[in-house]
């Protein structure tokens, strides 16, 4: 089979198109045969040996697909060979066809369009549970959503909306910020991309809030500016970490404990493995709310498997605005 394979430690400029064998499904396992690929951020780690996941080489990134169920291993019961279908991978998603835990597929109704599928399954899985699970989101909550014009700041933006808190967007650039006002958010704070004054952010983020401040902060960001985020939050605020794409965040103990803060680790991926049935259920939840226009998931950007890796290396470098996934079939 056609693959995007990782043949040495590097960024999206070392991924190469070739061949691979094509993976059987064993016991409890569902083979998918991949009409379309989502790009994240885990797909940056894993091609750099920074991900907690490291498999021999060569192999192909790619933690997200939505396709068809081509086989099914023994015991295999909740989906049907032909189902067009979604399925969440710890790594192989960019190739013609990918093996996963049946517990980690979920049908999809017929008539489906598959690149938005595939476009909204981390991205919406991440922040549906953190802010609805983790964070026990409500109406009348704040909520400062950093990095919200990449894949994941977006969907917290709309599924923030959706649970009925008011959504500070904090972005780069003007062009981002009108991303996430596309997208719900009630204001914007375009920090600077570099050379942050932690305590001048928390500033912004504090005028935006309110006197009251952020009943919750979503923080794939890190760095300076999870710690200016982190002063910006209420008293006995939820401060929700996602990710460290600008680096790890130094949160400041003595600020927890002054705000009697909550800090939550959202690590969908390895919650949805240990939890049977919770990636359909998760995946249903986000689909109904897709369905009664609470969310409205944007057009992606699709790409051929050939200019994955350039996708891989726009998101690397934090230039990528909005989903990117890649065509590997015709669906």
């Amino acid at each position: 089979m056609r693959a995007l394979l990782s043949v040495e430690p590097g960024d999206g400029t070392t991924l190469r198109v070739g061949e691979a064998d094509c993976p059987s499904p064993g016991p409890g396992e569902v083979r998918v045969r991949t009409c379309f690929a989502g790009i994240n951020y885990p797909d940056v780690l894993i091609i750099e040996d920074r991900y907690q996941v490291r498999p021999p080489r060569p192999f192909a990134p790619g933690i997200e697909v939505a396709g068809y169920v081509e086989a099914v291993g023994a015991g295999v019961e909740s989906v049907k060979i032909g189902q067009a279908c979604v399925a969440l991978l710890r790594y192989g998603g960019l190739a013609e066809y990918a093996v996963a835990p049946a517990g980690a597929v979920a049908a999809l109704p017929p008539g489906t369009d598959l690149a938005t599928a595939a476009s909204t399954i981390v991205s919406y899985g991440t922040s549906w549970h953190g802010l609805h699970d983790r964070a026990g989101l409500h109406e009348g909550d704040i909520l400062i959503v950093l990095g919200a014009s990449g894949v994941v700041g977006l969907a917290a933006v709309e599924i923030g909306k959706a649970l009925g808190a008011r959504v500070i967007a904090g972005v780069s650039s003007e062009p981002k910020a009108k991303a996430a006002r596309a997208r719900g958010a009630d204001d914007v704070v375009v920090y600077p991309s570099q050379q942050v004054d932690g305590r001048a952010l928390a500033e912004l983020f504090k005028a935006a809030c309110g006197p009251g401040g952020a009943t919750c902060v979503f923080d794939p960001v890190g760095g300076a500016y999870g710690e200016a985020a982190l002063r910006a939050l209420a008293w006995q605020g939820r401060y929700l970490v996602v990710g460290f794409a600008a680096a790890l965040p130094t949160l400041a103990a003595n600020v927890i404990l002054l705000k009697s803060a909550d800090v939550s680790g959202v690590t969908w991926g390895e919650t949805v493995a240990r939890t049977p049935g919770l990636f359909q259920r998760h995946m249903t939840e986000i689909g109904a709310l897709a369905a009664s226009g609470r969310i409205k998931p944007g057009p992606a950007t699709v790409v051929p498997l050939e200019a994955a890796g350039d996708a891989i290396q726009s998101l690397a470098q934090r230039a990528a605005v909005g989903k990117i996934v890649v065509r590997i079939s015709a669906d």
